[in-house]
């Protein structure tokens, strides 16, 4: 058995609740908002600490994958495995496939926390209390979740309400409360019971999965078997499709917390937030003395009480209170901070039409597992590009059937094959890859390597890859 707390990180979540930064193909989590890291990697400087923890398993989908080892290899945490889930099937598959993974490797004594990639904490001494005392009430035999001090009727969680005192500190659970309307909000805040439901969580592996096999069979039994049918791919671990996809999709409250007899929860007052909304971004910022939290690349007259983001374009705003306002590369979104939750009914409806449904999904940069790609300027027959190559990466060596292209090196070194040649093109050098010839582009220095990728031809979508030879098995 494991001395120490075996963390799991779920990194799968497509949420556009902060749209147009976070959109379904990339989600707020591997996003920088406020600071110089993203929300999974702050989550995993929380973990960092080697003699509290082993290295974290994260669990995450094929989309994602090269992004979250990138990430974790940039803050330096090591990690101890990279689940690929199939198809999303919730958190309560999820949690499984974890949990038979620590089981496994760590005994059926471990305790594992599971954390979601995407929440903003401070990592006080005060949380650490509290994650001693879900520790300690986990290794008692609870099934231990972290409830949140309310500090406002908020509609936008669940609640718990709190049972009788255990010997560790934490409380037994009386109650789970689906998200209230806001009357009934304000109730579940005067009466001081209620707790604001965080999902996160302090498990012994043992008895979450013995009370699952007790209350859905149904996602023990399946994910076992994707467990047992994985597949090593690189450095990360594919569950088996077939088996996972016969697991329910069914959250873990649903499946076991609201049903087991062993919940317990840490009432907790650290500074939390799952950062569902604009105003919650706005709620954690730093503030001018008017009360707005405003990026590098905006200018502010005349503003109180807002948010002004902007990841590329300037902004210049006047005149306003209580406003979001936040661009994109290719969208800009303004609406009252108070009507934040309401960003998903505007998502839908760019997801409805043919000509904006792709502001709805994707960004213009987009992440490989060689670097970055941020589309430039495009039209009839052409595409300009911005190719961030990360030291020591290179993409496959391809061809293209329908287009030709022109590399121009801003940064860096480029290494370039080109059929059976070889060269190196520095800074402000540039090179022609005619259509249908073999190439392929390294970085072989130590600093980044950045370029302009000019694209012309009938056909430029990405389906006129063909892979010849791929390092991250793409081929």
């Amino acid at each position: 058995m494991s001395s120490k707390i075996v963390p799991v990180i779920m990194a799968g979540g497509r949420g556009t609740r902060l749209w147009p930064l976070s959109r379904s193909a990339s989600p707020k989590q591997f996003l920088q908002f406020l600071g110089d890291h993203s929300l999974f990697q702050r989550t995993l400087q929380r973990i960092s600490n080697s003699e509290l923890y082993a290295p974290p398993i994260i669990v995450t989908n094929s989309e994602f994958r090269f992004i979250v080892a990138e990430q974790a290899m940039t803050v330096g945490v090591p990690l101890s495995a990279i689940l690929l889930e199939p198809v999303a099937r919730n958190t309560a598959p999820a949690l499984a496939a974890a949990a038979f993974i620590v089981q496994r490797d760590h005994g059926s004594g471990a305790i594992m926390q599971v954390m979601a990639s995407d929440h903003e904490i401070d990592a006080s001494a005060h949380y650490f209390d509290c994650i001693a005392v879900a520790r300690a009430t986990a290794e008692s035999g609870r099934l231990v979740t972290f409830g949140i001090a309310p500090t406002e009727a908020a509609t936008g969680y669940g609640y718990i309400e709190i049972g009788v005192d255990l010997d560790t500190g934490a409380k037994t659970v009386a109650r789970f409360v689906e998200k209230p309307d806001q009357a009934r909000a304000a109730q579940l805040l005067e009466s001081g019971r209620y707790l604001w439901n965080s999902g996160m969580f302090m498990l012994p592996v043992g008895l979450f999965l013995s009370e699952l096999a007790t209350f859905v069979p149904a996602v023990h039994a399946a994910v076992q078997k994707a467990v047992e049918n994985a597949a090593a791919d690189l450095d990360f671990v594919r569950l088996d499709s077939a088996s996972f996809s016969e697991a329910p999709d069914i959250s873990v409250d649903y499946a076991v917390f609201e049903k087991t007899g062993h919940a317990a929860v840490v009432p907790s007052s650290f500074c939390w937030s799952d950062l569902g909304s604009w105003d919650s971004v706005w709620a954690i910022g730093d503030k001018d003395a008017f009360g707005n939290v405003i990026g590098p690349q905006a200018t502010v007259s005349n503003t109180r009480n807002s948010l002004i983001l902007s990841r590329d374009i300037h902004l210049a705003v006047h005149g306003l209170d209580d406003m979001a306002v936040i661009a994109s590369e290719d969208a800009v979104y303004v609406g009252r901070l108070a009507d934040s939750q309401d960003v998903g009914q505007i998502v839908k409806q760019l997801a409805k039409t043919p000509e904006t449904r792709k502001l709805a999904e994707v960004h213009p940069t987009s992440y490989k597992p060689w670097g970055a790609v941020a589309s430039v300027l495009s039209g009839e027959r052409f595409e300009v590009k911005r190719l961030h190559v990360a030291p020591g990466r290179k993409i496959s060596l391809q061809k293209h059937h329908h287009r030709s292209e022109h590399w121009i090196v801003v940064q860096g070194t480029a290494e370039i094959t080109i059929g059976n040649e070889i060269r190196l093109l520095h800074e402000n050098e540039s090179i022609y890859i005619p259509q249908g010839e073999v190439h392929r582009l390294s970085n072989p220095g130590k600093l980044p390597l950045e370029l302009i990728e000019v694209q012309t031809g009938s056909y430029l979508k990405d389906d006129d890859i063909v892979r010849l030879d791929d390092e991250f098995g793409r081929a």
